[in-house]
């Protein structure tokens, strides 16, 4: 019945070590840390502007791993490098958000650190690793992210990493700015 499936190679994040950071795959371990993580009120603000749940939390480990298995891309766990301590997420997605006008076919950037590192230089650490790791993987000619408008260190973050203003869109009604970066060959 199942004759047509061919076994694939397991795809996982490859490991990327920045200065202060160990960016890995996500694994099952990590869904209490996710869990605080995505209930607190600094880094949902400007994202979902509530608290996730963590029937939420958990859709979204599941989703950062199978973007790996799916299309060879996604999201990083980050963790400190003396500590273990899990930080937060970084990555490529392609989450077919119903966005107007539509993104098109293009790896999507996003990134969410605990409160207690944020204002330290670490999004723009991880982010421009990330990043780096994408310019000699990705094929197309750009990545997108998205933001609310008013979350100025998030549009400094990737100001800092090569992205510049592309356009305005509506998601989830609500207006969103979209910032675009021309990938480094």
């Amino acid at each position: 019945m199942f004759q047509h499936l061919v076994a694939r190679p397991l795809i996982v994040a490859p490991e990327i070590l920045t200065e202060r950071t160990r960016m890995r795959a996500h694994r099952v371990e990590d869904f209490a840390a996710m869990t605080a993580m995505w209930a607190e009120e600094a880094v949902v603000r400007f994202i979902l502007g509530r608290p996730s749940a963590p029937s939420e939390t958990w859709s979204r480990l599941l989703r950062y791993m199978g973007h790996w298995q799916a299309l060879g891309f996604g999201y990083w766990a980050v963790e400190d490098r003396e500590t273990g301590e899990y930080l937060g997420d970084t990555g490529f997605a392609d989450y077919q958000r119903e966005i107007s006008p539509p993104l098109g076919n293009v790896p999507e950037a996003g990134w969410a650190l605990v409160s207690s590192a944020h204002g330290k230089g670490l999004a723009t650490e991880i982010v421009k690793a990330a990043h780096h790791w994408a310019d000699r993987n990705f094929l197309g000619e750009h990545t997108v992210a998205i933001f609310d408008p008013t979350h100025e260190g998030s549009v400094r973050v990737a100001e800092k990493c090569g992205y510049v203003r592309s356009h305005d869109a509506i998601f989830l009604e609500k207006p969103t700015l979209v910032m675009q970066r021309t990938r480094h060959a």
